[in-house]
């Protein structure tokens, strides 16, 4: 191990090095130039405080900022590939400001940690941002760093990214984006990995022309295409619900349950309880006598009054309704007020109007007249019918 004296004196000579663009061959003698003096630092690390790696990094990334941008863009396209290159030495140049030098090495690094890939995705530009979102693989925790942050451009890069893995609320965050992005709707609704509940939102606010884009994007829905929007989200709807497997399960749960006369309220309350979106829609479903599809709209429109009238006509109690207006896959986030209200709303419902807005609805889907009416225009018609 180099002694105090030598490593100071080895230090300075590497720097001058570094520093050098007269000699022949300058990319290759300052690129193990850095590389040495990471290797140097490397050697004694483990002596160091907390505050001498920190200062360390700081002389890396100063060190890289004196060479002239076109070998950086060199040497940061050299280190981007290679599995060998220091931690951080390959940390300096992915926290460089020009674009073109950090992102070769952002987008394609193995070296670099995910709390590197974390810190930049957090702070830095979204030129920055866009060369993480090409990633070969991306985790659930920089997606929704880079969906939260990012703008068009980027949030595309990841939802058309199949290496991204992306969360549930990072879907979620993504399906509401989407509602006024129709390039964006179209590159979440064809990822094979988005869970149906935000699928079936999805299609619900988009539009007929990205609908079937959706459609031809996904073979399995080519003889599931319809003029009207209902008709797509409905037939799209109906082949992926088909090939869910969680679907599946509550199908046949639900079915003996019918057969033995056995469902009832409390198993309603029981899926909701358990975040069984599945089972639970599929149990209201029956419970209030409509189509599976108009229940699993209802659960998960934004307003809580259309899920209040189907829990109303299932025969619910307000505990089963709460349950209901609280899933997880509704992401309603309701205040303790909101919830006071909605209850004051559902005590006051009757189950023969909850029934009829139901029945009003169904018929208007059937016979094609206003399908793309959401539900709640049917509720508060009907409302307005009775109380008028």
């Amino acid at each position: 191990m180099l002694d105090e004296t030598a490593a100071v004196t080895t230090f300075h000579k590497l720097i001058n090095e570094i520093q050098d663009h007269t000699t022949s061959g300058s990319i290759k003698k300052q690129l193990r130039a850095l590389t040495r003096m990471s290797d140097l630092f490397a050697a004694g690390s483990s002596h160091y405080s907390e505050q001498q790696i920190e200062l360390f990094g700081e002389v890396f990334k100063t060190l890289v900022a004196v060479i002239e941008l076109k070998t950086r863009i060199k040497l940061a396209r050299h280190l981007a590939t290679s599995l060998d290159a220091p931690a951080a030495l390959v940390r300096a140049f992915a926290f460089d400001e020009a674009i073109a030098v950090a992102a070769p090495v952002l987008g394609q690094s193995m070296v670099l940690s995910e709390a590197d890939l974390a810190v930049s995705a957090s702070i830095q530009s979204q030129g920055h941002l866009y060369a993480i979102a090409q990633r070969q693989t991306i985790s659930e925790a920089i997606t929704e760093i880079l969906i939260h942050r990012g703008e068009p451009k980027v949030v595309h890069a990841v939802a058309g990214n199949p290496g991204a893995r992306i969360s549930d609320d990072s879907f979620c965050e993504l399906v509401a984006r989407s509602a006024a992005d129709a390039e964006l709707a179209l590159r979440v609704g064809v990822r094979p990995d988005i869970p149906r509940h935000q699928f079936l939102k999805l299609l619900e606010t988009a539009s007929a022309s990205v609908c079937s884009k959706i459609v031809a994007a996904n073979p399995q829905f080519a003889d599931a295409v319809q003029d009207a929007v209902t008709g797509v989200v409905d037939d799209i709807n109906l082949e992926v619900r088909d090939r869910s497997v969680g679907h599946a399960k509550a199908r046949r749960r639900v079915k003996l349950l019918t057969r033995s006369h056995e469902l009832r309220e409390t198993n309603v309350h029981a899926a909701a309880r358990a975040q069984n979106f599945e089972q639970m829609v599929m149990a209201l479903s029956v419970l209030a006598g409509c189509p599976i599809e108009m229940a699993e709209r209802a659960v998960l429109h934004e307003n809580p009054g259309v899920a209040l009238v189907l829990a109303k006509a299932a025969g619910c109690s307000w505990a089963t309704a709460k349950l209901i207006l609280l899933i997880e896959a509704a992401d309603r986030k309701m205040s303790g007020k909101d919830l006071d209200r909605a209850r004051e709303s559902f005590e006051q419902l009757e189950i023969r109007t909850a029934k009829r807005v139901l029945e009003f609805y169904g018929t208007r889907r059937s016979t094609g007249a206003g399908a793309s009416l959401p539900v709640v225009s049917a509720v508060a018609a009907e409302q307005a019918a009775l109380t008028g």
